[in-house]
């Protein structure tokens, strides 16, 4: 046992703690052993719990890393993505993920909403960046991941997307629907691309 384990967490690149990556960063296989000190850094301010199961260093956590931990697998996907990418204008304060279950939660006063995927597509890694603490759809996985969830849907701005990778994506939907409503899209940017050349 170290003398000073707290230092390890101190050290991590991760900015929120479950309990398996304490096991994992303390290499302590005794659950009860891990909770007993995570409660001690706890009772002694070194640590802060921002829900049942869940510790960080401080409150500068990554919201988008707590947001992926709580459920797994999931990711940060929809209007979280393309707003950031400027596809969709509209502000979200919420943060949308892509999950096994559909669920809203609050932790301290973010909200995080999550919309169940199909097993097929959640797991399929094509179109999802893996960052260190985290995993996030590109704008092209966020677009498609709407479509398979809303049967219409008004974006404001689809040239930041990659036409190519679009449809690299589109077929671990497997749904014509999606295909034709992609295709009419496309073709709606492209008209709206030469209408503003002229």
């Amino acid at each position: 046992m170290k003398d000073n384990p707290i230092l390890d967490v101190y050290s991590s690149k991760k900015t929120v703690f479950s309990m398996n990556d304490l096991i994992l960063i303390w290499k302590e296989e005794n659950k009860d052993l891990v909770k007993l000190r995570a409660h001690r850094y706890l009772k002694a301010g070194k640590l802060k719990s921002i829900r049942r199961g869940f510790y960080v260093k401080n409150d500068d956590y990554d919201k988008d890393e707590l947001a992926t931990k709580i459920y797994k697998p999931s990711y940060i996907s929809f209007e979280t993505v393309l707003g950031r990418a400027g596809v969709t204008f509209q502000y979200y304060e919420s943060i949308l993920v892509a999950s096994y279950l559909s669920r809203e939660i609050t932790v301290n006063n973010q909200k995080y909403i999550y919309s169940k995927i199909k097993d097929t597509v959640l797991t399929n890694s094509i179109g999802i960046e893996h960052n260190d603490n985290y995993s996030i759809a590109t704008p092209e996985r966020a677009f498609l991941d709407i479509l398979y969830l809303h049967k219409t849907y008004h974006f404001d701005n689809l040239s930041p997307l990659n036409w190519e990778k679009v449809y690299e994506i589109l077929p671990i939907y497997n749904s014509k629907k999606m295909g034709r409503m992609v295709r009419m899209f496309h073709e709606h940017f492209k008209k709206e691309n030469e209408h503003s050349k002229t």
